[in-house]
């Protein structure tokens, strides 16, 4: 199905190409080159080949009935009737389906301020498509509820200072006592992750990177003043070994696990990190390893499944886990 989906896709790329008054006559390469870097984001041919957009073009020709020509005097693609546009060609409804699902998903972050912009947009898809929907589709697909709203406000001023290296200041509350400390960093990232949104930046007096949630940010402000962005900081390896949104600042740990047989299932099904393998399986238990960050979001994982989980290493997180299983006990 996702081979199809992006066949469609580049179908349409494609068409675009060619209907473009600004560069007419497109070669194959331009053509690939278009469809690799709408879908991949790059142009070396890694991801799509020539013979890939060949195929296209055979299929665009019988399928739909595109009136492709190719012109030797021009060496490039055009539309034999040049008001042809695949975009006229009606959606099936498996593509009326998956439209669909993508509009819902996005119906859930409307209201959130950075993405208020694109609402009305969201809203002339859904309308569209619901005119080609059963009125009792709902009952078939219900979505979680969307993310907590708190700080949101500040996604759009946040993302442009990450965008032009500007440094941040805001009072931020303690989660403990609550008493807000004012705060001067670099930020770096956005992160949603549990309904909620964070900020990782750099603090150039502490040295290190910090995570502050959204929702406990007040006064806001965007400096004019700027700064170099860490050399080691990469946004895809920052949470390489992590388990949540407490990430890698201390080097990943070997982490065992014995699990009981009903359990494993569910682990092997949903792994807590894609470095999760399982390694020795018999009939009383199964062993995983992860190569991961320690982390509260770990620990809460371990434990949400009971007495189901043993850690067999390291130790620490043996202790820990020991620890929280006899407070629990004592509640």
């Amino acid at each position: 199905m996702p081979h199809i989906k992006n066949a469609l896709i580049r179908y349409r790329i494609i068409d675009k190409c060619i209907r473009n008054k600004y560069n007419p006559f497109p070669s194959k390469l331009d053509l690939r080159e278009a469809c690799e870097e709408s879908l991949f984001g790059s142009i070396d041919g890694t991801h799509i080949c020539d013979s890939t957009i060949e195929k296209d073009l055979f299929s665009m020709r019988m399928e739909h009935d595109a009136p492709i020509k190719y012109s030797k005097l021009e060496r490039g693609y055009y539309y034999e009737d040049p008001d042809f546009t695949i975009n006229d060609i009606p959606l099936t409804e498996d593509d009326i389906e998956s439209i669909s699902f993508a509009a819902k998903t996005l119906m859930q972050f409307r209201d959130v301020a950075l993405f208020k912009q694109f609402g009305s947009a969201i809203d002339k898809i859904v309308d569209r498509i619901s005119v080609s929907q059963s009125e009792d589709s709902d009952t078939f697909i219900q979505f979680e509820s969307s993310g907590s709203e708190g700080g949101s406000e500040f996604l759009a001023p946040i993302l442009e200072g990450i965008k032009e290296s500007r440094l941040a200041t805001f009072d931020y509350a303690s989660f403990i006592s609550g008493e807000l400390k004012p705060r001067k960093v670099l930020p770096l990232l956005l992160k949603q992750y549990s309904n909620r949104w964070y900020l990782i930046s750099f603090d150039s007096d502490k040295r290190d990177y910090i995570t502050y949630a959204l929702d406990r940010i007040e006064d806001l402000e965007i400096l004019k003043e700027t700064m170099v962005r860490p050399e080691g900081f990469n946004p895809d390896n920052y949470f390489k070994h992590a388990i949540g949104i407490t990430s890698g600042n201390t080097m990943p740990e070997d982490v065992i696990l014995s699990v009981g047989p009903i359990a494993a299932k569910y682990l092997d099904s949903l792994p807590f990190h894609n470095t999760q393998k399982l390694i020795e399986l018999n009939d009383d238990f199964a062993l995983f390893s992860l190569k991961v960050n320690v982390s509260e979001e770990l620990i809460r994982a371990i434990l949400s499944y009971g007495g189901d989980i043993k850690v067999q290493q390291p130790i620490s997180l043996k202790q820990e886990i020991e620890s929280r299983a006899r407070k629990i006990l004592e509640n």
